[in-house]
């Protein structure tokens, strides 16, 4: 419709994509109320107050150019609320994206846990938000950094918070020191910059001298650090953590999420470019996913170890949050599934005032004294009442618990229930004794009783604590050559960025006592000597687990750039399409110019596509220079040799981007040789012939993410040695 619609017509519904909060009482009651219902209402523009409103473009004025009246109302009411929009945004984790979803348990975590949503077929709510760390709300989202994956259960007992990251341990084993690495991370205080990014100098300075950061380090250094997709990455839980089952016999847990999709990362390159053409990449991929009906999937399992007295296993003390349990020694076991099927309906009512916290647990889970996992249980809890602005935060819809709510507690800024009865306290009379406490048979929460070793008042950690690189070179060893030399890069790139040169030295020796190895390739990207470990290692082990590559994965929701030119052959690309389509996978066609060339509809052009949105591309025919591809009309036409060379020069940027990222690229004739021909046809990764086979081929290609051996790489000899 090209003109304003005058007739009045109530609310359009949200998409069938889309999902808002389940509509609950600020007490648990479910309401049985149509989510439309809570969204606005009528047909007629009102105040908040319900009085409708004959205009809202012109302010009350003493004559059409006098002053505006103080009286208007509507003005004030307008003005006052906009100005009142924003909240805080989060400290760390600022930058987010959410869904709705559901977890269906198998029924295994019934022989260690009572908690009710792990029995099995029991289907539980579950909303998630992931993020990056570092950056603000209006960061990208393809920085180096570690993610947040938060997960709440809207369990029949309560809510249950599983708050992780996508990366198993942290760069601090006491919650006392988060503050220093959040400071030393953020943009340095004077200029506010860089945004988003550890590769500054006070991050490394931090880390260089906090040396139990290290491990964290470098797995941020790692692939890990720049992720395909939300759809593609691990969560754990980081913590251990302590369960009881019905017969009151103890676990100790590790909680891990593993993507149905395989974990896949991009190059630091594809990152880079990924960051330019499309800052909110993360975000837009989980919402075209779920819309498309190619939902994102995760097993979530548990690793279980003994609950012994001195809580460690293997030699590993599990309450270090900057070790993990390599999964050779104490295997993931899957405890259910959990499906993303919704996109939120309102990004600020859902994703941005969703407020998690570790403390919220149900019957069957309960803490240990991991030092870094006590201080969060204060620290999540304590900065909901800024940011959400009072302590009744746990009201607002996305945070309302799916059971009943009789918690004595009352008032205070928000409150939306409207409590009866004279006596929120116990014991009392005056409510029939309402609430009561629950006894033994009422499944409530129980506070396993824990001996506690008699011990003086301190402030120091375990000796155990005090190993800061032996995983951190174990990680590292047990990487493939590629994933070797993409740490290797990363290293040298952030280190590169720091101005202090002692900074860099400091962190050499951090990675002398990492890898000999590591260590000299960095040093010789910088230009500096490589320093003497001063640490002994014995012999380590290796845990392949955590490599992401050698594996084959499912490849629904992936996308694939289909490039034609003006005489491309429409049943070449119906086939490709079909075939793509077939296999879950998303085609999205590249055309010369915007809306149809013949009958064939096209997504992106030339001018707008990136390679960059695509997990491999397929040429369809030639693909000569278009009317626009002047470098005065659009810059990257300049790649080329001018408007006498047979390929578009943007055509041919993305297939040199595609062919240097790894990706699948195939291509079918056209009546000259088209783009794909400069791309070596026996290389891995490459396919060439008629369109039904190079859909297969590239789909074939698509299941182990990227052709990474089609490139040497200069990893360690002894790797998985």
């Amino acid at each position: 419709m090209l003109v304003e619609p005058t007739k009045p017509q109530s609310p359009l519904p949200a998409k069938p994509d889309q999902q808002g909060p389940d509509t609950r009482t600020a007490t648990g009651a479910s309401t049985k109320v149509a989510a439309a219902d809570v969204a606005q209402q009528g047909s007629f523009l009102t105040t908040a107050h319900g009085v409708r409103l004959v205009d809202t473009d012109h302010s009350l004025k003493a004559g059409p150019r006098g002053p505006t009246l103080l009286q208007d109302h509507h003005l004030r009411e307008k003005i006052s609320h906009f100005d009142h929009e924003r909240i805080p945004e989060r400290a760390v984790h600022a930058r987010g994206a959410g869904a709705h979803g559901v977890f269906v348990a198998n029924g295994a975590g019934q022989n260690i846990c009572r908690s009710g949503f792990l029995k099995s077929g029991v289907q539980t709510p579950v909303f998630v938000r992931f993020s990056t760390v570092l950056g603000s709300r209006g960061s990208a989202d393809l920085v180096r950094d570690t993610r947040g994956f938060a997960t709440r259960f809207y369990t029949g007992e309560g809510n249950y918070d599983l708050v992780g990251n996508n990366i198993p341990v942290f760069f601090i084993q006491d919650g006392i020191k988060f503050p220093d690495v959040v400071h030393a991370a953020k943009p340095h205080p004077d200029r506010e910059i860089p945004q988003a990014q550890s590769a500054h100098d006070t991050f490394w300075d931090w880390v260089s001298l906090h040396t139990e950061a290290q491990a964290h380090t470098i797995w941020n250094m790692s692939d890990r650090g720049v992720p395909r997709s939300f759809r593609t990455m691990e969560g754990f839980g980081i913590h251990t953590f302590r369960m009881i089952d019905a017969s009151d016999q103890t676990c100790l847990v590790k909680f891990h999420w593993k993507p149905k999709q395989g974990v896949h990362s991009v190059t630091w390159e594809e990152a880079q470019l990924t960051n330019g053409n499309d800052p909110d990449f993360h975000r837009r991929d989980l919402a075209d996913a779920i819309e498309s009906g190619a939902y994102p999937e995760w097993d979530l399992g548990v690793q279980v170890f003994p609950d012994t007295n001195d809580q460690t296993f293997e030699g590993i003390d599990l309450l270090d949050p900057t070790k993990f349990v390599p999964e050779e020694l104490a295997p993931v076991q899957v405890l259910g599934t959990m499906t993303l099927n919704a996109n939120p309906v309102n990004y600020f009512a859902e994703t941005e005032q969703v407020a998690f916290n570790p403390s919220n647990l149900v019957p069957g889970i309960d803490l240990t004294n991991d030092p870094l996992l006590q201080a969060r249980l204060f620290s999540y809890l304590d900065t909901q009442i800024t940011r959400l602005g009072g302590p009744n935060w746990n009201q607002l819809p996305i945070n309302r618990a799916h059971a009943p709510i009789n918690d004595m507690l009352r008032d205070g800024q928000h409150q939306n229930a409207v409590h009866s009865g004279v006596a929120p306290y116990r014991p009392n009379s005056l409510d029939g004794g309402c609430p009561f406490l629950a006894g033994p048979n009422d499944h409530p929460f129980i506070d396993i009783p824990v001996p506690v070793e008699a011990s003086a008042k301190v402030r120091q950690n375990p000796v155990s604590f005090e190993d800061h690189f032996s995983q951190a070179r174990m990680f590292y060893r047990s990487l493939t050559p590629l994933e070797q030399d993409h740490v290797v890069a990363a290293y040298t790139f952030e280190l590169s960025k720091c101005y202090e040169q002692v900074i860099r030295e400091r962190q050499l020796l951090a990675l002398a006592n990492i890898d000999a190895d590591l260590c000299q390739r960095v040093a010789t990207g910088l230009g500096l000597e490589a320093p003497a470990p001063t640490v002994n290692h014995s012999q380590t082990p290796t845990t392949p687990a955590v490599s992401q590559l050698g594996n084959t994965w499912p490849v629904a929701g992936r996308t694939v750039g289909v490039i034609i030119g003006p005489d491309s052959d429409p049943t070449d690309v119906e086939a490709i399409r079909s075939t793509l389509f077939n296999a879950n996978v998303i085609p999205l066609i590249v055309g010369p110019h915007g809306g149809k060339i013949g009958s064939i509809t096209v997504q992106r052009t030339y001018s707008n596509a990136a390679s960059t949105e695509f997990d491999a591309i397929i040429i369809v025919g030639d693909t000569p220079p278009a009317p626009d591809a002047l470098p005065s009309l659009d810059a990257k036409s300049a790649s080329g040799h001018g408007p006498e060379m047979p390929t578009d020069p943007r055509v041919s940027k993305l297939v040199g981007e595609a062919w240097r990222h790894a990706k699948a690229i195939g291509s079918v004739p056209g009546k000259s040789s088209n783009s794909a021909a400069q791309i070596p046809a026996e290389a891995p990764g490459i396919a060439h012939g008629a369109a039904p086979s190079v859909a297969e081929d590239i789909v074939d290609f698509l299941r182990s993410h990227r052709s990474w051996d089609r490139f040497p790489t200069q990893g360690r000899a002894e790797t998985h040695k």
